[in-house]
């Protein structure tokens, strides 16, 4: 993956940890200049201080994918910072509660759809705005296998995930001959942050997650990170609309 991003500017939402953070790191190694956004600024400080130190070029900024102003800003302060964007990974979301439909609350399907639907929607609304000016650019969305089959106990979760593959779709037709790809990364059991919580400690659970993915064990951020370098490059300029399994073989 060496210089596949050389000379590019990316950005990471949800770059603090799991799959952003290695996403971020990975681009920076491929040579692209990355901003590190996130919710929580001293993760997204902490991801980028481990790129500078690997002899990169990263810049922290804090966002809230759920509010559209502060989406807006964020793509503001990377345009005035760098003068463009070129790639942009859409990875920021949460689990929400794991509990069968008819005990999920309302305040909870708002909150989970909010940051993993509506967020995914407005950065690339903004983004998009953006590389059109340009004529050209790459999107990444962070989908899951959770977005093309059902799972238990993954009300908005799963719906927020089947939305994000639909999202992917449209955007990728409407600006396809606009020079803009649009392409969606759908990962499996990835050993992140965000598992280990719903794994909570449970061998029983960790057992069910691995007994699921057919290579016999978890994915690591790293190997979702080089499939997201990989489809934000020119090597993969023939490529946009797809929601790409990075699952072990779950869904086949």
């Amino acid at each position: 993956m060496n210089n596949l991003l050389e000379g590019k500017i990316a950005l990471v939402t949800g770059g603090a940890n799991g799959i952003g953070r290695a996403t971020a790191i990975a681009m920076a190694r491929a040579g692209a200049s990355v901003v590190v956004a996130d919710i929580v600024p001293d993760g997204a400080s902490e991801t980028s201080r481990e790129i500078a130190h690997n002899g990169g070029t990263a810049v922290p900024l804090e966002c809230d994918v759920s509010s559209e102003n502060a989406v807006e800003a964020m793509i503001q302060s990377v345009v005035k910072r760098f003068g463009r964007l070129d790639c942009a990974f859409n990875n920021a979301g949460i689990e929400g509660a794991r509990v069968p439909m008819t005990e999920f609350l309302e305040s909870e399907w708002d909150r989970v759809i909010d940051v993993n639907l509506k967020g995914t929607w407005t950065c690339m609304k903004h983004e998009i705005k953006h590389m059109l000016d340009r004529g050209s650019g790459s999107i990444v969305n962070t989908s899951s296998v959770a977005g093309l089959i059902g799972m238990k106990g993954s009300t908005a979760y799963g719906a927020a995930k089947h939305g994000i593959i639909g999202l992917t779709k449209v955007a990728a037709v409407e600006f396809a001959d606009r020079g803009i790809r649009v392409n969606a990364v759908l990962p499996g059991a990835v050993r992140t942050p965000m598992t280990d919580r719903l794994m909570g400690n449970d061998p029983e659970r960790e057992a069910m997650y691995m007994s699921i993915q057919p290579i016999g064990r978890f994915g690591t951020p790293d190997e979702l990170a080089e499939v997201v370098v990989w489809l934000s490059s020119d090597s993969a300029s023939l490529v946009t609309g797809i929601a790409m399994p990075v699952d072990g073989g779950i869904l086949a």
